[in-house]
């Protein structure tokens, strides 16, 4: 993937956050408005996943097409379940590379002295109601997936040396941002294992998409502003500008 580049530091960036664009083959032309609205008014576009529909390399590639056209800022993504559905989440990550996305799975960044990490996350539920590591094999192995994930974002955060962070990550790591969705989908949606790294580090705020239907600011138990960025959710609440920005 692209290293960051260390430019000299900016006192202000505008940041446009957005998730769950679900881009299928035919989606060709479809977000021209909603990229071109972004590129105007933002610094850095930052995708939190689900940027496919199908996770099918065609998706990514017809994808890129359309960020050619409008985009001309720098992208920071990270890739959601939907990218991995089929299989290519690998040659979805390399489509995106090759087009100068910084795709994060562990990974940092640096632009204009403001530092990302980033990871997709996984599920498992929130606080209390959080699933746990215990019986059967399969469910070891579904909880050590969330547990993994966040020694890579503590990992990733443990790197960074800037003053300015942003956390991006496809799953919720808060349960306050999916509250809207289905009570019974709420281990699916994101782990409390996300957000531990983040009340360890310096943290200037966090985003994520996946939750539809959820609520879309929240705060963790350490005070860092979470943003819920799924565009689904955005397109509803707020139609007049169906992404964050984000002044740092």
């Amino acid at each position: 993937m692209p290293s960051g580049h260390a430019c000299c530091c900016v006192t202000s960036m505008r940041i446009a956050a957005t998730a769950d664009l679900h881009f299928g083959k035919s989606g060709t032309g479809a977000l021209q408005l909603l990229l071109s609205q972004i590129t105007t008014g933002a610094d850095v576009l930052v995708l939190a996943g689900d940027i496919t529909d199908y996770g099918t390399a065609d998706e990514a590639r017809n994808f890129v097409k359309e960020l050619s056209a409008s985009v001309r800022i720098p992208i920071v993504a990270v890739l959601g379940n939907h990218d991995f559905e089929a299989g290519a989440e690998r040659e979805i990550e390399q489509v995106l590379v090759d087009h100068g996305v910084y795709v994060l799975d562990g990974g940092t960044c640096e632009i204009e002295g403001v530092g990302f990490a980033g990871v997709k996350g996984f599920a498992g539920g929130f606080g209390r109601r959080a699933l746990g590591p215990w019986g059967e094999p399969i469910t070891k192995q579904f909880v050590h997936e969330a547990v993994n994930e966040a020694l890579k974002l503590e990992s990733a955060l443990a790197r960074l040396r800037t003053d300015k962070t942003i956390v991006v990550m496809h799953y919720a790591p808060v349960q306050a941002t999916v509250e809207g969705e289905p009570c019974e989908i709420y281990p699916y949606l994101g782990s409390s294992r996300l957000e531990e790294p983040l009340g360890r580090f310096s943290v200037t705020a966090v985003v994520h998409g996946h939750a539809h239907n959820g609520t879309l600011e929240g705060r963790t138990s350490t005070d860092v502003p979470v943003y819920n960025v799924s565009y689904p959710l955005m397109r509803k609440r707020t139609p007049q500008q169906p992404f964050r920005i984000l002044e740092i």
